[in-house]
């Protein structure tokens, strides 16, 4: 039955706590560092707050099952949950593909630790994963990319990676689970920043993996307990809580971001726009084929630097921020953080503001 679920339905469900009578409907945090230890030393339980927690359980349970996983681990960032994997993969002899278009601090990751390790790494974009697959061990894609939203072919790159032999890590952070399910079009695993749409309120850090791979994950959950990447209960708690309502949160960010695109499209101030939910997005068509919703982020070109700042400056919506898929809709321009983009690029992350609203705000801004 749950397939055929709503997204809202999906998020509540799998957020809930168990139905057990004279329990809290609404699961408490549960913020230990130690717990009573049994004199039978091979009873097993939790024993120590770095090695697991209630909360924990809980929240990887509910990520699981919306990213269609055996299992999930929880992270304190999501760059805590790629690092920690690529730590795992990215072994010294290997050769690792990276986005070049993508999310820029997993370039730097792979560049500055990985590299200097033994592992040859390729920065290679969305357009070109396919064939740079063909000779690598490890393939890190994201899609959509963040910030240019291309699109990578999930199934066409999964295909070929297990010709290859190769192990396929998705982001699937800005399409969120309830978007798109990397891991039924075949990649082995899927990391994500908690932090953005399914957390949802900008107040707080979390990222996770999520895979079928039961020997893949055993070894990721040794590094996370060596390292010590771990997310805190009460940050646990809190995106547990947000679970339930990211549903209904994320129909509204999709249909601002469409509405937003339309209106962006067509208005003589832009140079251009990307979001993957236009007909004539040249990735609409890769899209349609493993996307359920096209997400809240959309991607446009003003004059430059000064006009994405006077956008946000005569805006009464927008927030000058850098993260995404919160409450607000929020506007960055990439290029201050080094993506190579224009001047004038900026990423808007549309939120949850009722729709004509939003278009009038930055119709009015853009005038």
């Amino acid at each position: 039955m749950d397939g055929q679920y709503g997204d809202s339905t999906r998020s509540v469900k799998a957020a809930a706590s168990e139905h057990i009578p004279g329990q809290p409907v609404s699961s408490p945090p549960v913020p230990a560092s130690a717990y009573h230890l049994s004199a039978d030393e091979s009873e097993p339980g939790d024993t120590y707050g770095r090695s697991s927690n209630p909360t924990w359980r809980q929240l990887e349970s509910a990520l699981a099952d919306l990213e269609g996983a055996t299992s999930a681990l929880t992270f304190g960032s999501g760059m805590a949950a790629i690092t920690s994997v690529l730590r795992v993969l990215a072994t010294p002899g290997t050769t690792l593909v990276v986005p070049a278009d993508g999310y820029y601090q997993v370039r730097l990751f792979a560049a500055e630790y990985l590299a200097p390790r033994g592992v040859t790494v390729h920065e290679v974009r969305a357009a070109d994963m396919c064939a740079a697959a063909e000779t690598a061990d490890v393939v890190m894609a994201e899609t959509p990319v963040n910030p240019t939203l291309d699109v990578v072919d999930l199934h066409a790159l999964a295909l070929t990676c297990r010709a290859r032999g190769a192990t396929l890590v998705v982001d699937n952070t800005a399409p969120t689970p309830l978007g798109q399910q990397p891991l039924s079009l075949g990649a082995d695993l899927v990391v994500a920043s908690a932090t953005k749409a399914l957390s949802g309120h900008s107040d707080l850090l979390a990222g996770y993996v999520a895979s079928s791979h039961a020997d893949v994950m055993a070894a990721v959950a040794r590094e996370r307990l060596l390292s010590g990447a771990i997310l805190g209960p009460f940050e646990a708690w809190l995106a547990l809580r947000s679970l339930g309502s990211a549903g209904l949160r994320f129909e509204r960010q999709c249909h601002n971001a469409m509405a937003t695109a339309l209106m962006l499209r067509d208005h003589p101030a832009v140079r251009s726009v990307r979001y993957p939910g236009l007909p004539d997005d040249p990735a609409h068509a890769v899209a349609c084929r493993q996307m359920r919703r096209f997400g809240g982020l959309v991607s446009f070109e003003l004059a430059d630097a000064a006009a994405v700042h006077r956008l946000v400056e005569r805006s009464d919506l927008l927030v000058a921020a850098t993260s995404f898929g919160g409450l607000h809709s929020c506007l960055d321009r990439r290029a201050r953080w080094g993506d190579p983009v224009p001047d004038g690029f900026a990423r808007l992350s549309l939120g949850i503001e009722d729709t004509d609203d939003v278009i009038a705000d930055l119709t009015a801004a853009l005038a």
